[in-house]
């Protein structure tokens, strides 16, 4: 059950139109905070919740550059997330369609 958690908890993150948004942005290379907003109708303050989230997720990385902040989407992620997608969607061996139960931990 720990990994559907974990899953659960990243695609709240992703659930949101706005992160998802800003990620098909960064999906083009590193861009500035400046020039994130430029293309998005929130406030500045908007933008670096949604920014802090991304990064506390381990999704996106932040770099200074005087008083700028450039943001790029942290290639480690990448492959953790299709991972987690291949590991829910795909058939695999001792899989819940197996017959293998699940305990809730709670």
């Amino acid at each position: 059950m720990q990994k559907y958690e974990a899953a659960a908890k990243l695609f709240r993150i992703l659930g949101e139109p706005m992160r998802l948004a800003i990620l098909d942005m960064l999906s083009c290379g590193e861009l500035c905070a400046c020039d994130i907003l430029e293309r998005l109708t929130i406030s500045q303050s908007t933008l670096s919740h949604h920014m802090r989230v991304l990064q506390q997720a381990g999704i996106v990385m932040a770099r200074k550059d005087a008083t700028w902040v450039y943001y790029t989407i942290n290639p480690k992620i990448v492959p953790d997330l299709h991972n987690i997608l291949d590991d829910i969607i795909l058939p695999k061996k001792n899989c819940i369609c197996e017959g293998v139960k699940l305990e809730d931990n709670k």
